[in-house]
């Protein structure tokens, strides 16, 4: 699945070279490309393949019959989209691609392969599923019981978080694609409310954003304003390779 998904696995447990070889193999098979805005697979789809980022952001939403739209997650370079995704009859909700992404396409008999013969890789792809099950669970915390700018805030430190994760920070800076509709979409917030909860972040000098770059000068005090722990991406996890039979 590439390097960036090996360095991402690898903060659940420790992979062998034979281990990254195959994911890199695996990654350069059935490549495909979309463009900003475009939809990946649709609500109502039936899904055939798991779909690995390998460039590019996607999201998930949901999007009610007059329009309105709800991001409920978003796939960063790096993410397999939805590891049991296959076993449904239809989508039950849409992944687009919120700027150009490329991506491949994993079959359901490719990766039991895989697994079978890594089973470290099995062990990490466990660990990135129960992630992103309790960042679900804190996406739901943040829109039930933080405010507006603690919102923004947390998301904004989730984000950093996971880029640098992968490499894909520079200093104090990631990219955010997202505009002001997005980030009220995700955080279920007007996005008046949204502009005015930027205003303030701005104003404190907690972050600034320019040329669709989020720079976060003082991360510690950025966790602080959004009540921000990254326990929940368990990112410090030390894990133990599995795969002891592989040179």
């Amino acid at each position: 699945m590439g390097n960036i998904h090996s360095r991402k696995l690898e903060h659940f447990t420790q992979l062998s070279p034979a281990s990254k070889i195959a994911l890199s193999t695996l990654a350069s098979n059935r490549v495909c490309h979309y463009g900003a805005h475009e939809d990946i697979i649709r609500e109502g789809d039936r899904p055939h393949v798991m779909r690995l980022i390998l460039s590019g952001w996607a999201y998930r939403y949901k999007q009610l019959y007059d329009g309105r739209r709800q991001i409920l997650a978003l796939c960063l370079p790096g993410n397999l989209c939805d590891h049991n995704v296959f076993i449904l009859r239809e989508m039950d909700h849409t992944l687009g691609a919120l700027t150009p992404v490329t991506l491949t396409e994993i079959t359901p008999a490719a990766l039991h392969a895989l697994t079978l013969a890594h089973p470290c890789i099995a062990q990490a792809l466990w660990w990135e599923t129960l992630v992103n099950v309790a960042t679900q669970r804190e996406w739901t915390t943040n829109m039930g019981c933080r405010y507006a700018v603690e919102r923004l805030a947390h998301l904004f430190c989730e984000i950093f978080y996971r880029l640098r994760s992968v490499g894909l920070i520079e200093d104090t800076s990631c990219p955010m694609p997202l505009t002001q509709s997005d980030l009220a979409d995700t955080t279920g917030m007007t996005t008046v409310h949204v502009n005015r909860s930027l205003q303030e972040l701005r104003t404190k000098r907690l972050i600034t954003i320019k040329h669709r770059r989020l720079t976060i000068p003082d991360l510690a005090a950025l966790e602080r304003r959004a009540l921000f722990s990254p326990s929940y991406l368990h990112l410090n996890h030390t894990g133990q390779r599995r795969d002891t039979k592989e040179g």
